[in-house]
């Protein structure tokens, strides 16, 4: 075979997966819209996603309380996240020493394997007193089952991915472009901040993003420190019921409730729309960025 003939071989293929992934995301899409037809049927959207009142024996299925307790807990998860991570990522890209990097992807690599049943584990083993404890501190009182282990416990499973991907742009950054900083006058954080973080923002962005779709679509560990009340977060140290718990929680059980499959199936519906709707904003915003770089 001519090496013109692999070339449109490989074209070929990789044309097909791209396809296929496609078709995937708009089945799924159009499955959980043809299952969620029944409660669509006789309830408005408006009602099902502005409604608090949650309650399946009466045929009342607001999700307002879960759409809030999933934005509480991924927000609160990326405002930790994001500080943590970034300042990580550039020490191991440009001040840690080959040795310390070389334990640290290692680690890094690790503490991303760990299955989320066991991030899960020690949140309630550890996070979930330490939140009661500062609750009680605070004059407040809290079984350490809320919005702040959640967010916690989020953050810290969002870690690796978010400072590998981070780490990884910024040593793309030229070695020229360092060179020159510095021989301009520059401190290094200087050049980190002003040269390596400007060339490297929509990549960084990017990093963000992957790691706010991994925490808005977080099951379980979530699910075992949130504490799983069907009610409106007013502070940190509420409990919440975000989108995901609710849909691992109860579709054991839907079948003896009418239209419970279908409301479920809706809620599925909201959650991929939303972080449909995020991605695609998340992809304006990077275009914008790398526009205005460039």
């Amino acid at each position: 075979m001519s090496r013109e003939a692999k070339d449109r071989l490989a074209a070929g293929v990789t044309a097909i997966a791209a396809i296929l992934c496609l078709v995937l995301a708009f089945g799924i899409a159009i499955a959980l819209l043809v299952k969620s037809r029944p409660i669509l049927a006789t309830s408005s959207v408006s009602r099902l996603l502005l409604s608090s009142s949650w309650h399946p024996m009466k045929r009342e299925f607001g999700l307002y309380p879960f759409i809030v307790g999933t934005l509480w807990v991924s927000g609160l998860a990326m405002a930790i996240a994001v500080p943590i991570c970034l300042l990580t990522a550039v020490y191991i890209s440009e001040y840690s020493h080959r040795r310390v990097r070389a334990i640290a992807k290692p680690l890094l690599d690790l503490l991303a394997g760990i299955p989320p049943v066991v991030f899960g584990l020690w949140g309630v083993l550890a996070i979930v007193p330490l939140v009661a404890a500062l609750a009680d501190r605070a004059g407040s009182f809290s079984s350490g089952y809320s919005v702040l282990a959640g967010g916690i416990v989020l953050a810290i499973m969002i870690f690796p991915i978010v400072i590998s991907v981070t780490e990884e742009v910024l040593r793309k950054v030229p070695l020229d472009a360092r060179a020159a900083s510095l021989a301009l006058g520059a401190t290094r954080w200087q050049t980190t901040k002003h040269v390596l973080l400007r060339a490297a923002l929509p990549g960084v962005f990017a990093a963000m993003v992957l790691g706010f779709s991994r925490a808005f679509g977080e099951t379980m560990a979530v699910l075992m420190v949130v504490g799983n009340v069907p009610a409106i977060p007013r502070s940190l140290f509420d409990p919440a019921y975000p989108l995901p718990a609710l849909i691992a929680n109860n579709y054991g059980e839907m079948m003896s409730i009418p239209l419970y499959d279908s409301a479920l199936m809706f809620a599925a519906l909201v959650l991929l729309a939303v972080v449909l709707v995020f991605n695609v904003l998340a992809t304006l915003v990077l275009r914008g960025l790398e526009r205005r770089i460039a």
